[in-house]
């Protein structure tokens, strides 16, 4: 699940990154929702930090759209989804 904002190249470069490794995603982007404030809340409350994006991997999340480039340069991230 990538929590993210349409107009943010982070979630761009994670997004891109999970589509490249052909990971199949759940996607919510903020700025289209009423409630992205309480959203971006929540996530820092489960996460330590409310931006964008935030990956979540089954269920933890992995971090944002550096870390989730880095974890598909490395091989990891695929290795994330099959677990």
């Amino acid at each position: 699940m990538v929590f993210s904002k349409t107009t943010c190249g982070y979630c761009g470069m994670a997004k891109r990154a999970l589509h490249e490794t052909g990971v199949k995603y759940g996607l919510m982007e903020l700025n289209q929702r009423s409630d992205c404030g309480k959203i971006q809340q929540i996530l820092k409350e489960i996460t330590g930090a409310s931006t964008v994006p935030r990956v979540f991997i089954n269920g933890k999340c992995i971090g944002g759209g550096t870390e989730t480039v880095a974890l598909q340069r490395n091989g990891k991230l695929l290795e994330l989804v099959q677990a």
